[in-house]
């Protein structure tokens, strides 16, 4: 038995989400294929699979297919899983892989678990794999009984690790149906040097204590020191302050980086639904009732005009140093 995984890219380049299904799907205790579909550029990337689990990599370069169809990826994804007889189809619950699951799912008839972002385990030779329910106040595990099982996994779940080596990567002849092609979009490439919300690995937000637009700048900079992407509050996006692609919360993105740093934001549980779950929180509010600091692992309580300025400097000083 064998598990497929869906290798995320855009732009000929394989994403940072791809890396991490790869790793996910190594914890599910099945051999791991992956594959990839469309152009990429750097087909070392694909080989290099290898050394984060996959042990065998194939790729679909159908011309068809070189620009992004949701469904048309979707019938050559189940096509694959059933040819390469993989029971358990793993994708990102990214802004690509979140669209391609459930289609795949309906293509199979397999059941879905989306946005996964607790490790899989064995019980009693089931496999269980598990998430965050109810804006994060509980764990909900799900065992795997179907024929076919797909499952989409948060990013930033899961750290890759080099535990092997290359592959080869071999050729899937699998095309799409006209069907599949039935609606067609014109794909807009927007280019951006800004780090991904949802696949950051540090990401500083800033809320209502910011007092308004023109004070984001101390968020950009620190951002900026620390090689993070911008957050906002619910309350910054809703005033105009910042756009609702930066919105962190349970009406904005879910996000779980290894690092979340909350500045002026008081901690509303519609904002903690979409944080809860990263790794390390810091809190910096004037507030010490502020429902933050229930939550953050390291808080400061002090003006933020104050301490993010001083705390960039410092960080700023250290790199520095150690440079």
């Amino acid at each position: 038995m064998s598990v497929l995984v869906y290798l995320d890219s855009a732009n000929g380049a394989l994403r940072k989400t791809a890396y991490e299904a790869v790793a996910y799907a190594t914890h599910l205790g099945q051999e791991v294929i992956a594959l990839a579909i469309g152009n990429i550029e750097n087909t070392q990337s694909l080989a290099d699979m290898g050394k984060y689990g996959a042990s065998k990599v194939y790729h679909i370069n159908d011309e068809k297919l070189k620009t992004f169809a949701n469904a048309a990826y979707a019938s050559v994804i189940a096509q694959a899983a059933k040819e390469l007889n993989c029971k358990t189809i793993v994708f990102s619950a990214s802004s690509i892989g979140g669209v391609i699951a459930p289609r795949a799912a309906v293509k199979l008839n397999a059941g879905l678990l989306s946005d996964i972002n607790v490790l899989p385990k064995v019980e009693n030779g089931q496999l269980i794999v598990g998430k965050t329910v109810f804006s994060g106040k509980a764990n909900a595990t799900f065992s795997l009984s179907g024929e076919y099982n797909v499952i989409s996994v948060r990013p930033n779940t899961v750290k890759p690790s080099e535990t092997g080596s290359p592959v080869n990567v071999e050729t899937l002849n699998i095309s799409a149906g006209e069907t599949d092609f039935r609606a067609v979009a014109e794909a807009i490439l927007k280019t951006s040097d800004k780090i991904s919300l949802t696949e950051a690995d540090i990401i500083v937000s800033g809320g209502r204590g910011m007092k308004g637009p023109e004070n984001f700048y101390l968020i950009e900079n620190l951002a900026e020191v620390l090689g993070a992407a911008v957050g906002a509050s619910r309350a910054a996006v809703d005033a105009g302050w910042r756009p609702h692609s930066q919105q962190v919360g349970q009406t904005g993105k879910t996000v779980s980086p290894t690092m979340y740093i909350a500045v002026g934001i008081s901690g509303a549980i519609q904002h903690l639904a979409g944080m809860g779950t990263s790794k390390v929180i810091v809190a910096i509010n004037k507030d010490p009732e502020a429902p933050i600091f229930k939550v953050a692992d390291y808080g400061i309580i002090g003006d933020a005009f104050e301490v993010v300025p001083a705390l960039t400097e410092a960080l700023k000083a250290y790199k520095q140093k150690i440079s």
